[in-house]
């Protein structure tokens, strides 16, 4: 049983570890961006470190920042959340190395289920059905018109390394191709510093089910 975690996380998730945390006699430590000084995480756990500016990419994203404020307190392991380093490979490794626990999957397997091609490319070795399209990374946008071509309208354009919806747009033409291929590389692409695009048929009425939830 560890003593002492670190969240390397904010809002709601955060405060759910903490919760149950408690429950077990663990002590929490919150980190924090300038943005989130406030914030309810902060206020509920035994300690609390800053870790930068409001930009996600400049603190809760910085992998340093999070094992130096696991060094400075101390901090047994570290329960990532969801989305943020949680999705990063490079995390668990890296906080292995420090001889801090991660709380969560092997990195082999954030790295296939961190990037939709290589996620996409596991299943389909595996034999379980997917959502057609084009199985690899789109080079630019006079790629993405042939291939939208050959899959057919609408087609949904997604950053790979994308989650929770972002970097996701449907396209109806080749101008609206061209257009969503630009916002979900570039905008995106700096969020998670992976520009990779890929492309799937849009199931405009399919029924959702977000197996994180459970609904």
């Amino acid at each position: 049983m560890f003593k002492k975690i670190l969240i390397a996380n904010r809002g709601e998730i955060a405060c759910r570890v903490m919760k149950t945390a408690r429950k077990m006699g663990i002590k929490t430590v919150a980190v924090y961006s300038d943005a989130d000084r406030d914030a309810l995480h902060v206020e509920m756990a035994d300690e609390a470190v800053h870790i930068g500016p409001p930009a996600a990419a400049e603190s809760y994203l910085v992998i340093e920042k999070i094992l130096e404020a696991c060094k400075a307190t101390g901090a047994e392991a570290v329960h990532p959340g969801y989305g943020f380093l949680s999705e990063r490979a490079a995390f668990p490794v890296a906080l292995a190395k420090a001889g801090i626990v991660f709380i969560g999957p092997n990195p082999k397997a954030i790295a296939a289920m961190g990037d939709k091609i290589e996620s996409k490319k596991a299943a389909a070795a595996a034999n379980v059905s997917t959502v057609p399209g084009y199985l690899g990374e789109i080079a630019d946008v006079t790629h993405a018109v042939k291939i939208a071509g050959e899959i057919g309208y609408p087609v949904m354009i997604k950053a790979s390394a994308g989650g929770g919806g972002k970097g996701m747009r449907v396209a109806w033409s080749k101008q609206e191709i061209a257009d969503g291929f630009t916002s979900s590389r570039n905008g995106h692409g700096q969020l998670r510093r992976r520009p990779d695009v890929h492309r799937e048929v849009y199931r405009q009425s399919a029924p959702y089910r977000n197996p994180g939830s459970g609904r």
